[in-house]
């Protein structure tokens, strides 16, 4: 299968029919469908493939919802004068049941869709269910539906706070449907018992059954699909690589990697940190000799960009592929841009513009240790986090007409000197543009990928795990900060091989080192964000759980900067905060961003909890 029939299927019910397009031309023509009984399907291992696309393409769908709901609640996205009135209903946390990006829909037709895909897998194939057979391709497609399957209930618990259990014998959208508006018990009909010894020996058809409706809170659905993960699979992605020559592929659908990811994941907003750690380290040292999704400098300075018009085997783990030349399109570049065709509803935070901006290299600073007091700046060095903020991130446009590199350098230097006239003077009538999804495309394209893990995200999940990861050597408490610190600053967490170049993710944009690296210091200056002097400290000498937390905001502000726009800084949030027990953590970060009128307001409104998911199952 080539890469210009990937996820052809725009949708396929995966029920009694489903859609199956049998000549490259038709497969790759959405407006052409031919309707197959299930007797007729599942021939040849072909035609397994091809639905098991079709359940990419459901993923596909799903990918503005994840944005939309993981970035805007957050406190780094904002609406345009052009937001939709669902995009508004998400930014004041005031969501209706009829808000598109609040239905739950699309995650209950992939779950239906790998209901029946492993159904089908189980029931026709067998041995995906034995231990001991040897692995074949059915056990790493059976893999990879048991992934994502996993993935889509752990979203959806991440948004709603519980979700229906959709049982397995619910394989169609409208039956879980049904399943879900019933009052009641709900009768499924068409159940299918599989004898133990294979699918035609003893199987019992059309065996009534009772389902009580269930909802899963976020602990149960962990629990439930780690679990369902370990126990049932053997291998996960099929090898295209072996007739395509195409390595990228790999990463576009579930792999070995990214069920890690995704386990570790959902350890971590458990808690449960050395389950998590053991699923991240898997990844950061696996064996290959490339040192596949180490931070070293193959996306360093201006080439970090890359990561986001390319798929890369070296930083994806996991990312949802989109081609305009097969109509598989979103609408990412219509939402952020500001030129061409489209409507520019979402735009970047003051406050995210402002964390890669108040970032300085090469400041000196003379410390004097015995009285901060007299600590004093040197000289200030270079104000951006260049590489990863101006023109990859983010972008400054005034009539459809961007800001060059110069007068951006020019304006730092001039706010930095203290000159904010002619600093102004360049700004004025400028707004900000989200960047990540229109590096490499054209005005038309409406295709960019999306990216669901990658290594520098897994790298900074596990900083945070070191941070808080205490053990115990010689009867003393040891603790793991300085693990941390290597994965955000020169990548010294590692054991360097001869010939080998780690470089830690600020590393590899050049703020790894001197006063620009992270550092735990028992006194911690602050600085003002646009000149870089100094305006005060504070003193955490003796106070461990206060630098373990000042750690802890420094990899949020990384993850910040790093992963912005990507879909998870509002679970980020929710997850410092749980840990802290500190619902304010969230609560004062995003109401930040609210004008002075209203920060009050949602900031008690998300002091509580329940405010933080969609309440669409009360």
């Amino acid at each position: 299968m080539k890469r210009v029939t990937k996820y052809a299927f725009w949708w396929i019910p995966l029920g009694l029919s489903i859609l199956f397009l049998t000549s490259c031309e038709k497969f790759l023509n959405p407006e052409q469908e031919l309707r197959i009984e299930e007797e007729n399907l599942y021939k040849d291992w072909y035609e397994y493939r091809s639905v098991e696309m079709g359940m990419y393409a459901l993923q596909q769908k799903l990918v503005e919802q994840l944005l939309i709901l993981g970035e805007l609640r957050g406190d780094l996205l904002e609406i345009t004068p052009n937001a939709t009135a669902d995009m508004v209903e998400i930014y004041n946390f005031n969501i209706s049941k009829t808000n598109e990006f609040a239905s739950p829909t699309g995650f209950f037709k992939l779950i239906a869709a790998c209901n029946n895909f492993i159904r089908i897998l189980e029931q026709e194939q067998p041995a995906v269910v034995d231990p001991e057979s040897p692995v074949n391709n059915y056990d790493n497609l059976y893999g990879e539906a048991i992934c994502m399957r996993a993935w889509a209930y752990f979203n959806a618990v991440r948004i709603y706070g519980k979700v229906p259990y959709i049982h397995e014998s619910l394989t169609t959208i409208e039956e879980v449907e049904a399943y879900i508006k019933s009052p009641g018990t709900y009768i499924d009909s068409v159940h299918i018992l599989f004898a133990k010894d294979g699918f035609y020996n003893d199987t019992v058809f059309n065996e009534p059954i009772d389902l009580e409706k269930q909802y899963y809170d976020t602990d149960l659905v962990i629990d439930t699909y780690t679990n369902q993960i370990k126990n049932k699979v053997k291998a996960v992605g099929v090898n295209h690589f072996i007739v395509n020559n195409d390595d990228t592929w790999e990463v576009t659908i579930w792999n070995d990697y990214a069920m890690d990811a995704l386990m570790g994941q959902m350890y971590l907003t458990q808690g449960d940190l050395v389950q998590a750690s053991s699923h991240f380290l898997r990844i950061m040292n696996n064996p290959s000799d490339t040192y596949r999704y180490h931070i070293d400098d193959s996306f360093g300075y201006g080439a970090w960009r890359n990561i986001f018009n390319q798929i890369d085997t070296r930083e994806h783990i996991y990312t949802i592929w989109f081609n305009k030349g097969n109509f598989q399109q979103n609408s990412f570049q219509s939402y952020f841009e500001d030129w061409g065709p489209h409507k520019y509803k979402l735009k970047p935070t003051y406050l995210s513009i402002l964390n890669w901006e108040s970032v300085f290299r090469g400041a000196v600073i003379d410390v004097d240790q015995n009285n901060p007091d007299l600590t004093e700046v040197v000289f200030p060095g270079i104000p951006s986090d260049f590489y990863r903020g101006f023109g990859s991130s983010y972008y400054y446009v005034n009539n459809n007409v961007g800001i060059s590199e110069q007068e951006y350098m020019d304006m730092l230097i001039l706010r930095r000197d203290g000159d904010d006239r002619s600093s102004r003077a360049i700004m004025e009538n400028m707004d900000t543009v989200v960047m990540k999804y229109s590096i490499g495309r054209n005005s038309f394209g409406q295709d960019a990928n999306y990216t669901i893990y990658r290594a520098s995200g897994i790298q900074l999940y596990m900083a945070e795990i070191y941070t808080y990861w205490v053990y115990i050597q010689n009867d003393l408490p040891i603790t793991n900060t300085n693990s941390a610190l290597g994965i955000l600053n020169d990548g010294s967490n590692y054991t360097l091989d001869a010939g080998r170049v780690e470089v830690g993710v600020r590393g590899r944009v050049g703020l790894g080192s001197g006063s620009a690296a992270i550092a735990i210091r028992n006194i911690n200056y602050l600085h003002d964000p646009f000149t870089n002097e100094i305006t005060g400290y504070t003193d955490l000498t003796g106070d461990f759980s206060g630098k373990q937390e000042h750690l802890e905001d420094e990899i949020m502000n990384e993850r910040a900067r790093e992963l912005a726009f990507e879909g998870e800084r509002f679970y980020d949030l929710m997850r410092v905060s749980k840990r802290r027990n500190d619902p304010s953590y969230l609560a004062q970060r995003v109401a930040s961003k609210f004008p002075a009128n209203r920060r009050d307001q949602i900031y008690n409104y998300l002091l509580d909890e329940n405010n933080w998911y969609i309440n669409y199952f009360e």
